[in-house]
């Protein structure tokens, strides 16, 4: 895919950092040495994990130079470093490794956590979020509508470009980490967000969940398929008693705590 869009991501930058908040104030950890922020983005995470612990060595870590360009501007005193989730690995094991929306990118979950989970220092925590909306109409909508238009064959099977299959069920995720760790909380957490219409709602997405759709096609192609999914959305989600329409937001939050 082509780099992503900082500005475009930071567009919604409140309610994107909201559930990174959540996650990292269920960190059981007082005063972590080395710190990862593994998918780090724009920074926005990172800027949280840098307040809570000030005195940690943290490193920024993502697969995307634009997103590191603008982290390092927001950051200027954290260290950033380009790497892939799926193969990265520290040079020194970290304490903490704190993933924030970002490992749904990354196939193979049941060897990634695993794998993940192992790098960390003795008593240190995994911390994972990731958005589990694909049933959601939002998602399912782009593979309804990838489906059945001019801009099929440029997309290709809707289910890969939407990242169909890559989350597992909660209760894999558990059998996966429980055995290994000493302390594990998981949970779901389904945030309504309000969208002033439904133009918003394909804004949002059009940073994240829509890139692989929209960017094997040209742009007439691009212009009839967002045209297509926002009157699909529009319909998915009809105006509220003050004119904007609700969000549902699903995402999965996993702590995993090592043994000391």
């Amino acid at each position: 895919m082509a780099d992503w869009n900082p500005s475009l991501y930071t567009r919604f930058e409140d309610e994107r950092t909201r559930p990174a908040a959540e996650l990292l104030a269920r960190v059981p950890l007082a005063a972590p040495r080395g710190a990862v922020d593994l998918g780090c983005g724009p920074g926005n995470s990172t800027a949280l994990i840098a307040r809570r612990y000030p005195e940690a060595a943290l490193l920024g870590v993502d697969t995307s130079e634009a997103m590191l360009a603008s982290a390092r501007l927001r950051l200027p005193g954290v260290a950033f470093a380009a790497g892939d989730a799926a193969v990265w690995t520290p040079e020194r094991a970290p304490d903490l490794i704190y993933a924030n929306a970002a490992l749904q990118w990354v196939p193979d979950h049941a060897s990634l956590l695993p794998r993940l989970f192992g790098l960390l220092a003795p008593g240190g925590v995994l911390a994972v979020q990731m958005p589990d909306n694909l049933d959601e109409p939002s998602h399912r909508l782009m593979r309804e509508v990838a489906a059945d238009g001019p801009w099929s064959a440029r997309i290709g099977d809707p289910a890969v470009a939407g990242r169909v299959g890559r989350m597992l069920p909660v209760g894999r995720y558990y059998d996966l980490l429980a055995p290994a760790a000493a302390g594990l909380d998981l949970w779901h957490t389904t945030y309504q967000h309000p969208m002033a219409d439904a133009g918003a709602i394909v804004d949002w997405l059009s940073a994240t969940g829509l890139r692989p759709f929209v960017e094997p096609l040209p742009p007439d192609l691009k212009a009839g398929f967002l045209a297509a999914y926002a009157r699909a959305i529009d319909g998915a989600y009809p105006a509220r008693a003050d004119g904007r329409r609700l969000l549902a937001f699903p995402r999965l939050f996993i702590v995993a705590r090592k043994a000391g």
